[in-house]
């Protein structure tokens, strides 16, 4: 295979990609908290965003759809950078930065400290 082809073009971006995209999703399904929603996954600058009905109404008292996530690529590090929101302020707060993507979503999925699926 010619090697020019799985070149990116100068000047885009790695991220978003549908291919990423796509395995967020499914990493989701191993989720530990809300379990019964479906989440989303959306491209936005530089990485994805995870947003999901609000079925615990901690957050939104009418179950609708809330921030959970933003995952960031840090194409100078090629790290992936994981921000909880904090729904208070309406604000996006660092949690963890992740040399993997798996080990990003395996963290967002186990959220020990329930600071994602809230």
């Amino acid at each position: 295979m010619n090697a020019a082809v799985l070149k990116r073009p100068v000047g885009m971006p790695a991220h978003p990609n549908e291919l990423d995209l796509k395995r967020i999703e499914r990493a989701l399904a191993a989720r530990k908290r809300y379990r019964y929603v479906s989440p989303d996954v959306r491209a936005v600058t530089g990485g994805y965003l995870i947003q999901s009905p609000c079925c615990s109404r901690n957050i939104d008292a009418d179950g609708g759809v809330i921030d959970i996530a933003l995952l960031h690529h840090d194409a100078m590090g090629g790290t992936w950078k994981l921000f909880c929101k904090d729904h208070k302020r309406g604000t996006w707060e660092f949690h963890s930065v992740h040399q993997r993507l798996n080990s990003a979503t395996d963290e967002l999925n186990a959220d020990l400290e329930r600071v994602f699926w809230q």
